[in-house]
């Protein structure tokens, strides 16, 4: 937006208060770099943190220019029922009937290709990597879930892209961080725990050397405005900003390699108190806001800052972690909660492919 100054003197003739000459001058003609808008928060963003795309829309991820890229059943419910995406749709009921098998193999396999495909066309659009997650309805089945991700592995290596190029997204159960461990250990697979809401659920997801955790902040803001009087926060008062930094400064102070994504955002403030963060994962729409935003941003976490925290470091066994993570009721309820979303998207996907597979074995 033009200045103030600019503005001002189409209404009004401004006479400078000063006998410094140099000041007339600034004012009159000024100097190119005062000219010059300030970049984007987002373009400054980029400086301290890896920025991530949280969406399963191909145009916003052209649009904005992230590095890395990562979806969920819910974000891939919502690109599936864009007409612009219906080709993906269609393509991957055919492999899923092609594969054959009963009527529910039939759309796990279209489910498995879904993902898969969206995964496929964001690679090409992010230099980095993408996150495809592992249906939440296994999230108490270590085993299971260990299977699923080999499966969309596979899937990805077919179509031409190594495993390098792809995190698999695990609830952060205690099933799903065994889980993680596994796939890391024996199978060199990247594993990105997602529904973090505990200080025990990053220190567990932090010993089982997983590559990736995304804790959430924007869900634990909503908790604690539902269930406490206070109903609004300033960005550093913020409790999902103050478990994100948390967890961040014990993970650099104690050289852990698992590495942090800041997840689920409810404005821009949070984002620009969380600046630092080794990645932080944005929707559109705030990546929108900040694109827009010529605000200055300020590095607020840095590995410096961390090594001077006072936190002692922990070791949790099974029934440590069940024990510190069921204490904290916030992040209990948003755990289940987040599990119990993300399983009824997958069904409302389902449900979307059963439909259309019917149509399609009609011939219609």
């Amino acid at each position: 937006m033009e200045s103030a100054l600019n503005q001002l003197k189409k209404f009004t003739v401004v006479v400078a208060d000063t006998g410094d000459f140099n000041a007339i001058d600034e004012y009159k003609h000024p100097a190119p770099d005062k000219r010059r808008k300030m970049e984007s928060a987002l373009n400054q963003l980029k400086k301290f943190t890896v920025v991530v795309a949280d969406t399963g829309d191909f145009n916003a991820i052209d649009e904005y220019k992230p590095q890395d890229a990562t979806t969920n059943p819910s974000l891939i419910l919502a690109a599936a029922k864009m007409p612009a995406y219906q080709s993906l749709l269609d393509q991957a009921i055919k492999y899923g009937i092609a594969k054959g098998g009963t009527e529910e193999e039939q759309v796990a396999h279209t489910m498995d290709k879904l993902f898969v495909s969206f995964g496929l066309e964001i690679l090409k659009k992010v230099p980095g990597r993408v996150s495809t997650e592992v249906d939440a309805r296994l999230s108490f089945d270590k085993d299971e879930m260990v299977a699923k991700a080999l499966k969309l592995i596979a899937l990805y290596e077919e179509a031409g892209i190594s495993k390098e190029r792809v995190l698999i997204k695990l609830s952060s159960t205690w099933e799903g961080i065994q889980a993680g461990k596994e796939l890391e250990e024996k199978h060199g697979v990247h594993c990105n725990m997602t529904l973090l809401f505990s200080f025990a659920q990053a220190v567990a997801c932090a010993e089982a050397k997983v590559t990736l955790i995304s804790p959430f902040v924007g869900r634990i803001l909503d908790w604690y405005k539902e269930n406490t009087d206070r109903k609004s926060y300033e960005p550093h008062e913020d409790p999902g900003v103050i478990s994100v930094t948390k967890i961040y400064n014990y993970y650099k102070k104690f050289g852990y390699s698992t590495v942090v994504m800041g997840a689920s955002f409810r404005n821009t403030g949070e984002v620009k108190a969380l600046a630092g963060c080794d990645l932080l994962t944005i929707s559109p729409g705030l990546l929108a806001e900040l694109s827009q935003d010529h605000s200055s941003i300020t590095e607020m976490l840095s590995e410096e800052k961390a090594k001077a925290c006072d936190l002692k470091k922990i070791h949790l066994d099974e029934k440590d972690f069940r024990w510190q993570h069921n204490e904290d009721r916030m992040a209990v309820e948003k755990l289940s909660d987040g599990i119990r979303k993300f399983a009824a998207d997958a069904i409302k996907l389902e449900t979307m492919i059963k439909e259309k597979m019917l149509s399609v074995k009609n011939g219609q």
